[in-house]
């Protein structure tokens, strides 16, 4: 038994931020309906890999749910909606207040249907201030948070192609929801959660505003290196592999300095702290880069791990699927999905309760593929559903 059994959640999410959260409390249980747009919602088709379109982030951020094909903005779509909202405990979107409001979902008229429902709702910038009304993806939370100025070449600012403000937002927004069910469990209230992508990247990044608000100083950008310790950076070994190495405090530098040969170094005044190995910490990463020119990457792994320091292969997207420890953990799911040649690898849930774990139950829904069972829960015959679907509404 999951612990949202009995939760129904409405997603009208699209992308990563909402449909990840909804994802999240699938995992645990609840009935997650994913309404979308007669013709699919546009996440459904972003880089695809099946047969039929979709795409892997779709797969992943959908497993679990039903999908109903809805056209919110007619008479018939608003009275499904509001049918829905009345079975429903939980409604997840991301869009912005006035696509809120012209879908009916914003939290008075959601309220108004049902007086205890939780909406949980992401937006780039929250609202409330002068770019509310904007639109934007994960970059924008990258860029805008001050994280992408601190990261990259000296002469290029590099954002992540992973996209971690929106899934970061989708974590805290999961989390808005579980606080919000414990709230209504306790005292019958509903209420409305809100996340956005660029607090989301701030509290991420917010040590770099705390230095600059402080000491008034930006360090550099400096590619792989550390931002405030040195050995740290990827180093290049003899087969053209690479290892990340991140050295910080006294006794893990004192264990590099023995590891390397260079005992020496511990009493160098250059070498005094994380704050002067950092300031001086070219000539430290030149020395880590000479140690592993002429070994073989698992070599390096090797002597780091058994020197205890915290350092790690760079996995290319093949390794991470045959490594071993990813396998043992069972941290990819093979979801079988139509037509694919094989099952699709997908995250599974990334937290572990001992008593309730998540489940991945089933894959992700075809487009519109549990219509007719869903309007049938809500009390439309069969005619109805045909009427409906003639009309254009389903």
């Amino acid at each position: 038994m999951g612990v949202l059994d009995g939760v129904r959640v409405l997603d009208y999410g699209r992308f990563i931020a909402a449909p990840w959260c909804s994802a999240l409390l699938a995992d645990m249980g609840a009935d997650v309906i994913r309404v979308e747009k007669r013709e699919g919602g546009e996440d459904r088709w972003v880089q695809s890999v099946t047969p039929s379109g979709e795409g892997g982030t779709y797969l992943q951020c959908n497993r679990n749910k039903r999908s109903l094909t809805l056209d919110t903005t007619t008479d018939d779509g608003k009275e499904i909606t509001r049918t829905l909202v009345a079975g429903a405990d939980v409604v997840v979107a991301n869009m912005p207040a006035a696509g809120m409001q012209a879908n009916g979902l914003d939290y008075p008229t959601l309220r108004a249907v049902k007086a205890d429902i939780i909406l949980a709702s992401a937006t780039a910038y929250g609202e409330g201030g002068p770019y509310s009304g904007r639109i934007g993806f994960d970059g924008a939370g990258q860029v805008m948070s001050g994280a992408v100025y601190r990261q990259g070449l000296p002469e290029l600012p590099i954002r992540t192609v992973v996209p971690y403000a929106d899934f970061g937002t989708a974590l805290t927004l999961t989390i808005g929801v579980m606080m919000a069910l414990y709230h209504r469990d306790r005292t019958g209230e509903g209420q409305h959660v809100e996340g956005a992508l660029l607090p989301t990247a701030m509290m991420l990044s917010n040590a770099f505003l705390i230095e600059r608000d402080l000491l008034g100083t930006d360090k550099p950008r400096m590619g792989n290196q550390g931002t405030s310790v040195a050995p740290c950076d990827l180093y290049r070994t003899s087969d053209d592999g690479w290892v990340l190495l991140q050295v910080a405090g006294p006794s893990m530098f004192k264990r590099w300095c023995l590891l390397v040969g260079r005992p020496e170094l511990f009493d160098d005044p250059r070498f005094a702290d994380d704050d002067l190995r950092w300031r001086n910490g070219d000539v430290l990463n030149e020395i880590m880069a000479q140690w592993c020119a002429d070994k073989t990457r698992a070599e390096v792994v090797e002597l780091l791990d058994a020197a205890k320091l915290p350092a790690a292969p760079m996995h290319s997207t093949q390794e991470v699927l045959d490594d071993p420890h990813v396998q043992a953990m069972g941290y990819l799911r093979r979801v079988p999905f139509p037509e694919t040649p094989r099952g699709v690898p997908i995250i599974e849930t990334p937290f572990r309760l001992s008593a309730t774990p998540g489940e991945i139950r089933h894959r992700a829904p075809l487009l519109g593929e549990h219509t007719d069972e869903i309007l049938g829960e809500i009390g439309y015959t069969g005619a109805q559903v045909a009427d409906l679907r003639a009309r254009g509404v389903v």
